[in-house]
């Protein structure tokens, strides 16, 4: 008798699972649906999808930045206080095509350096330390690569391919999220009618898996072409830096001295140097490639550089 009514009161919750979650479904279909039936041509509509996520990644990008200085408690820098450092910004400014920026100094836990804004005029961001641990030569390298990534705009572009890639793993999500509201449903309440809560070996439940890991693997792929590109501008910068100063060794060191002295565990890490790592996962999803990789990068360019010059074999400062 117990048996009986322990089937009897499984089967009932798992009717009424199943119903809710196929009400469920079905509202959001309908309302999908619903949606759909007033939407402009094709064509206007993915000019509107691409216009409304542009529009508001460049506006969160821009108040964005407002934010993050102030987040920072970053300071404008006086030319009267640094004169050799807003000579040596002038210098690679006009050897740029790039605006000059505001300079900020900053009191974070890591020595770092980073820009916002774009060619048209952004901001540059000193960490305090780095006044004390690079030479005025590591430090203006430093300088030219974050004005490399100005000059390109590249903290604008990496915000709308962000903007883009998120909203199309949205419009995925919210296609499937009918299909996924059913099958957890169907996964759930055939495993209470059955008198198996908690079994979710069902048909059901393999295909909700099968769709849901669908789903968070468009959102991992968009993530990871995102940090792909992210680590080509890096390199990109290094170049644009090394070619502008024409001293790629003393943004080497300077580098590996940030590498040396950075605690990834600040909390604007996604900013800061890469450290090495042998988890591939790790470096698929940073933002910034190993600095070994860097170093050795400018390293190589150094002696080709010399090797152009004429001279006999390599007397190029080593990276320490």
């Amino acid at each position: 008798m117990a048996r009986i009514a322990f089937r009897f009161a499984t089967a009932t919750v798992g009717l009424v699972l199943l119903a809710g979650y196929l009400a469920a479904a079905l509202l959001v279909f309908e309302a999908l649906r619903a949606l759909w039936a007033l939407r402009p041509g094709t064509a206007e509509l993915v000019v509107l999808l691409a216009a409304a996520t542009l529009g508001s990644a460049y506006l969160s990008y821009r108040f964005g930045t407002a934010r993050l200085l102030a987040a920072l408690e970053a300071d404008p820098i006086p030319r009267a206080h640094a004169p050799e450092l807003h000579r040596r910004l002038d210098a690679l400014v006009a050897r740029m095509d790039v605006d000059r920026p505001t300079l900020y100094v900053s009191d974070a836990r890591a020595p770092n350096a980073f820009a916002v804004g774009g060619s048209g005029g952004g901001s540059l961001v000193i960490d305090r330390s780095l006044f004390r641990l690079l030479s005025p030569p590591e430090l203006e390298g430093i300088l030219a690569h974050e004005l490399a990534h100005l000059e390109t705009n590249d903290g604008l572009v990496a915000a709308l391919v962000d903007g883009l890639a998120r909203t199309v793993v949205g419009v995925v999500t919210l296609a499937t999220l009918p299909a996924l509201l059913a099958l957890s449903g169907l996964a759930g309440g055939s495993a209470w009618i059955r008198g198996r809560p908690g079994d979710r070996s069902g048909v059901f439940a393999r295909l909700h898996r099968l769709l849901a890991g669908g789903v968070v693997a468009a959102f991992v792929l968009a993530t990871l072409l995102a940090r792909t590109r992210s680590r080509r501008r890096e390199f990109a910068a290094d170049d644009r830096a090394a070619a502008v100063t024409g001293d790629p060794l003393a943004l080497a060191r300077a580098l590996r001295r940030i590498d040396r002295a950075s605690d990834p565990s600040w909390p604007f890490a996604p900013f800061s140097s890469h450290r090495d790592t042998g988890d591939p996962l790790e470096r698929w999803l940073s933002t910034h490639p190993p600095t070994a990789e860097r170093v050795e990068r400018l390293r190589r360019r150094a002696e080709a550089g010399s090797a152009r010059r004429g001279r006999e074999g390599w007397t190029g400062v080593p990276v320490r």
